[in-house]
């Protein structure tokens, strides 16, 4: 243990942290411990509280790590998603209800946990109804990933607005996007993969006070170097974290491979 914490890099980009750990279970295993610091903090602040949930292979080391962690106060967490591909149904392989369900409110006992459904036919009515959820549980912490074309949720670069007056909204994913998820072995090809998705906004995401975002992995080192790198635009719509007042992102080796020379 001694020797992996001594291998860990922490540096700063704007308000941005940055910690680079020896391997992907380890950067897991610090975020999840992040994670139950924060979860400790707020249950000693009140009855319940609201926390956001990212999906994804980039969260499964940080949340198995989490929910092994014992006696956090999930009696008090209202857990919310960030996006569902439209048209899927909930137990779909690549479906983010189920993925929540196997690797998150099977292993820790929520108090609650608010799925969002993309299979309804009215999608406004959808929207409205989850940001009144959302918007009353008031997340204080959210637990996310950065894509391999910059998105925060499913707010890929023509999508992206970062003063978007939504909370949550029907986008169009892009092809970069899509073709993320037959990458990470959630579809076998890119027509398979839904052409649109419901998403929380960059706003409703940046309005929570803790990010703690988890990216790990070769396809992630290039948007990690254009996330420190380039002027904060919807160009890479995860420049945005270099404003926010508390987002630390965990690092393994192989997605800080570009970051060497980073001034």
């Amino acid at each position: 243990m001694a020797t992996e914490q001594a291998a860990v890099r922490r540096f700063q980009v704007g308000t941005l942290h940055l910690e680079v750990h020896p391997s992907r279970e380890a950067a897991g295993e610090a975020a999840a411990a992040a994670a139950a610091r924060s979860l400790r903090d707020l249950a000693s602040r009140g009855p319940s509280f609201g926390v956001i949930f990212a999906t994804g292979a980039s969260q499964l080391a940080t949340l198995h790590a989490l929910t092994a962690i014992p006696g956090l106060p999930w009696n008090r967490v209202v857990g919310f998603h960030m996006d569902e591909y439209v048209g899927i149904a909930p137990d779909h392989p690549a479906s983010f209800r189920r993925y929540l369900r196997e690797n998150l409110t099977s292993r820790a006992p929520l108090g609650a946990f608010h799925e969002i459904d993309g299979t309804q036919p009215d999608l406004d009515v959808v929207c409205d109804n989850y940001v009144r959820l959302l918007r009353g549980h008031d997340p204080k912490l959210c637990l996310l990933g950065i894509g391999e074309n910059g998105h925060l949720a499913f707010n890929d670069p023509a999508e992206a607005d970062f003063a978007d007056p939504r909370d949550m909204k029907l986008v169009h994913l892009d092809r970069e996007c899509r073709q993320q998820q037959v990458a990470e072995g959630w579809f076998p090809n890119v027509d398979t993969v839904p052409s649109q998705a419901l998403t929380l906004t960059i706003p409703a995401l940046l309005r929570v006070p803790k990010l703690i975002a988890s990216v790990p992995g070769p396809r992630k080192a290039h948007i990690v170097r254009r996330t420190l790198d380039e002027p904060i635009s919807t160009a890479c719509p995860a420049t945005i974290f270099r404003t926010h007042p508390d987002v630390t992102v965990y690092l393994d080796p192989e997605s800080a491979a570009e970051l060497d020379g980073l001034k």
